[in-house]
């Protein structure tokens, strides 16, 4: 019976760790989006950009000088993250998983992005509940140019 709860207590810590690893690697992949200054999906936008965004201006995270970060850097930056979550993903022992984990979530914390990029709807947003609700007994008709003539 005691196997059995070892087992049970191993798979479930096991679990709540791939959980945390799988949270942590989503945050920093999408934090290297806020590094880049030209977000956008326009074809022109992404050639000019690389093509003033030389080898020796990429750089390693975290960001220290005030190159250009374009689309290519945040490709860099992307397959950097990978493969330093791969370079541990052969550990098996709970314990040096779980300082692992948290070795690279205080990292994630020291060097993440001061300003990150909010959509302007979403909660914290330039535009996110900007026209407040109208006050009681003001109806609004949504007629939408099918006005009465009377």
């Amino acid at each position: 019976m005691s196997s059995a709860v070892s087992t049970t207590a191993y798979l479930a810590r096991r679990a709540a760790q791939k959980e945390r690893v799988r949270i942590l690697y989503r945050r920093a992949l999408k934090d290297t989006l806020n590094w880049a200054v030209h977000r956008t999906s326009s074809t022109e936008m992404y050639v000019d950009c690389c093509r003033r965004c030389l080898p020796s201006q990429i750089i390693s995270f975290p960001i220290t000088d005030s190159d250009v970060y374009c689309s290519r850097f945040v490709f860099l930056q992307a397959d950097e993250l990978r493969e330093k979550f791969d370079a541990n993903k052969h550990v098996a022992d709970l314990d040096t998983i779980d300082r692992l984990i948290d070795n690279a979530e205080a990292t994630y914390n020291k060097w993440r992005h001061p300003d990150p990029y909010i959509v302007p709807w979403a909660p914290g947003g330039s535009k996110f509940c900007r026209n407040p609700t109208p006050p009681d007994g003001i109806d609004i008709v949504y007629n939408y140019g099918k006005e009465d003539n009377d």
